[in-house]
């Protein structure tokens, strides 16, 4: 173990707050604040501090594990192991053909895990069915700003443009709980005259900080943005000028706005007139503003055209590519936006290149040493992958992810995970999913490697190797190279799959080279001595950049904060803030969405009379595969629970603390009640970090976005029952 302060960044969400590590005498590591670095300034929630925890061999996988003969998963040596998996794939592919083969990802995975598994994928295993668990994260905004914008990152500005703006509408998020160092950026906007507008069915620990609160019913969001759109026309504080210079498309989504008339828009989502006009109000005077959804708005059937109203009242009031001023995306997982930029996701290739693009094709190909003609097609999304295998898909390889808890109608998935002939699962620990698999290979962690993630903001970072893992345990690129050598056959295909980070990052600059997400112009040794370089970041010695790159020519920002390390003549800085003087369209201008209101997949009824939605609590992360490993989290968060508002408990007849069950369609979810006016009396809330009978996603509706295959999370009809003893 070493014996130095490590600086690197927390394992969790798209933050990816700034920390130093010390190993203890003991074995354990500390944490320490890390104030130099612009995202936290020295600020960690309870998951940031107690990340360690799950470091512990106590709670972790030391030994990869197999199914015996009599069903159990014992201790195997990692030859065996490997030698299994390779076995379990080739047989499938062997005998099906290379698409009865599936690979799951996660948005956890650095930026060179996600190339490598999406490489290994249409190279070694010649499969199209790839996709990741960040398909349920933002995959909706990020089609809406690919439509819109030309172009998907998070945040088009560093994250402290926000406390520094007129006004933030929040759509649909709940910073305070989801990822509470980022509050300080909401405390400064308003400490500094500017004004928070939250969007949100319950008031939430973020709504009680606002200046004003709107209560939608869940699913009505796309509705509300276009009720907003409406009123800013009739009230004449659209920006005419930045309209007819800067965008297309006007006249088509002005007409569909102007369907949304205020008093329908009230009937439909249960807001008020006046705080429609006085959320325009605040929206409009400043001279700067933004609008930030999260997963409300984007988790649902109709989430890219939902996104897609917000951006509309972005472009109509010129509050996009201004200083200050834009629409942005607060992603979710750890590298949800780098993890979707580099291969693993079903359409795309590394560089947020088009999988159907043949130049994108021939480019990737040549890096990879490969015929273009033999990389495959897009595959399936997130959700149809899960519910095809045991059928078309045949065999599984899951690495970072716990889709037993995860996905929508999870008992669904979880049938279907037990139908495959062969499922092999990379984790720390021993998820749901896990138990499952044929296979478990125990893999490193955040702190015991070194990799590249890309926060909210676009940021590229660097975390560093800060203690040896425990033997026993191997990283996911030396699992994968593993698996090349025996799969790849004659053609020696472990030689493309190198063990060593860096060496992982250097082709995965060549490969992103001149796409959207261009990073050739990033080297590890620039992120170390920084505090990350936002992309895009061409190399010096590449062509001009393309549309996507010189959308941004952005100023420099402060000191401190573009943290682009290394630079001189010829390097270039990378782009905090993007479409400054054009969008990344072939026009360099924004496209508005003509979009109009439609109901959610599924909507109440005698049998099912009220509305779910789903979230995460503040002790809590997604799944819960580690945070439900660590004991303090646990004591502060210990298990699921329905939040409804008094007039439902009192017609249930239940107290605080009952045990009550949420039925739908899909399956029936029993926890105790949390009795709250803090909720609509029409809905109920679960939070989704837990598996057994309070699987929140055991409830959840799969109806899927046809843009952006994300499923309908945040709004399904259930009833509500009391469980008697």
């Amino acid at each position: 173990m070493q014996n130095t302060v490590t600086p690197t960044h927390c394992p969790y969400c798209a933050l990816q707050c700034g920390m130093h590590l010390t190993p203890a005498p003991d074995g354990t590591v500390e944490v320490g604040e890390r104030a130099d670095f612009p995202v936290n300034r020295g600020a960690l929630c309870g998951k940031g501090r107690t990340a360690p925890a799950v470091l512990s061999s106590r709670v972790r996988l030391t030994s990869p594990l197999v199914r015996s003969g009599d069903g159990a998963l014992v201790p195997a040596s990692w030859e065996e192991a490997l030698d299994r998996v390779a076995q379990g794939l080739g047989r499938t592919r062997a005998e099906h053909g290379a698409d009865a083969v599936g690979v799951f990802g996660g948005g956890g995975l650095t930026n060179e895990k996600a190339y490598a598994l999406g490489k290994f994928a249409r190279v070694v295993l010649g499969t199209s069915q790839i996709d990741y668990n960040g398909r349920f994260c933002m995959s909706s905004a990020a089609a809406a700003g690919i439509r819109a914008f030309g172009l998907d990152r998070g945040l088009p500005f560093p994250l402290e443009d926000v406390s520094r703006t007129g006004c933030v509408i929040l759509v649909g998020a709940n910073p305070a709980e989801t990822m509470p160092p980022a509050l300080r950026c909401f405390t400064g906007l308003r400490e500094n005259g500017g004004t928070l507008v939250v969007v949100d069915p319950r008031r939430t620990r973020t709504a009680e900080q606002a200046d004003l609160h709107l209560a939608p019913r869940p699913g009505t969001d796309l509705a509300l943005a276009l009720g907003l759109l409406h009123l800013v026309v009739a009230e004449g504080r659209t920006d005419e000028a930045y309209i007819r210079e800067r965008t297309t498309g006007w006249e088509e989504a002005r007409a569909a706005a102007m369907a949304h008339w205020p008093e329908y828009v009230e009937r439909v989502t249960g807001v008020p007139v006046p705080r429609l006009r006085e959320a325009v109000r605040l929206f409009c005077e400043p001279e700067a503003a933004m609008v930030l959804t999260a997963r409300g708005p984007e988790q649902q059937s109709k989430g890219t055209d939902t996104v897609g109203a917000w951006i509309n009242l972005c472009l109509a009031t010129g509050r996009a590519g201004r200083p200050l001023s834009g629409y942005g995306c607060l992603t979710g997982q750890g590298n949800g936006q780098g993890g979707r930029e580099h291969g693993q996701k079903a359409d795309q290739l590394p560089g947020y290149r088009k999988l159907t693009d043949p130049v994108a094709r021939a480019r990737v190909a040549e890096v990879w040493g490969v015929d273009p003609d033999s990389l495959p097609g897009p595959g399936r999304s997130a959700y149809e992958l899960l519910d095809a295998l045991g059928t078309d898909i045949r065999s599984l390889l899951v690495m970072g992810s716990n889709p037993v808890v995860s996905a929508p109608r999870a008992a669904h998935v979880e049938e279907r995970l037990r139908a495959l002939d062969f499922l092999a699962v990379c984790d720390v620990v021993l998820s749901e999913t896990a138990a499952l698999a044929d296979v478990v290979l125990p893999v490193t962690q955040w702190a015991e490697e070194t990799g590249t993630t890309t926060n909210l903001e676009g940021r590229v970072l660097l975390r560093r190797r800060a203690i040896t893992p425990p033997e026993g345990v191997r990283g996911d690129l030396e699992v994968l190279h593993g698996l090349a050598a025996r799969l790849g056959g004659e053609r020696g295909a472990e030689k493309g799959f190198p063990t060593d980070p860096e060496e992982v990052f250097e082709e995965l600059r060549r490969a992103s080279a001149g796409g959207p997400a261009d990073y050739s112009g990033i080297t590890y040794r620039r992120l170390a001595e920084g505090d990350g370089v936002f992309w895009p970041c061409p190399a010096p010695a590449d062509p001009a950049p393309t549309a996507a790159n010189a959308s941004g020519n952005a100023p420099p920002t402060t000191a401190g904060t573009s943290g682009n390390g290394a630079s001189g003549p010829g390097v270039h800085p990378g782009t905090p803030r993007l479409f400054l003087d054009r969008f990344a369209t072939e026009d360099g201008r924004a496209r508005f969405a003509p979009v109009t209101h439609r109901a959610i997949a599924e909507e109440p009824d005698e049998e099912y009379p009220v509305l779910l939605t789903t979230g995460r609590v503040l002790a809590q992360y997604q799944s819960g595969a580690q945070t439900r490993r660590v004991d303090e989290l646990n004591a502060a968060a210990p298990g699921p629970f329905v939040e409804l508002h008094p007039r439902l408990a009192q017609r249930l007849g239940a107290a605080e603390g009952d045990p009550v069950a949420v039925v739908s369609r899909r399956g029936r979810a029993v926890a105790p009640a949390r009795i709250t006016t803090a909720i609509r009396a029409d809905t109920v809330f679960m939070p989704f970090h837990w598996a057994g009978e309070g699987r929140a996603n055991t409830l959840t509706n799969p109806a899927l976005d046809p843009t952006s295959g994300m499923p309908e999370f945040k709004a399904c009809a259930v009833r509500v029952e009391a469980v008697r003893p």
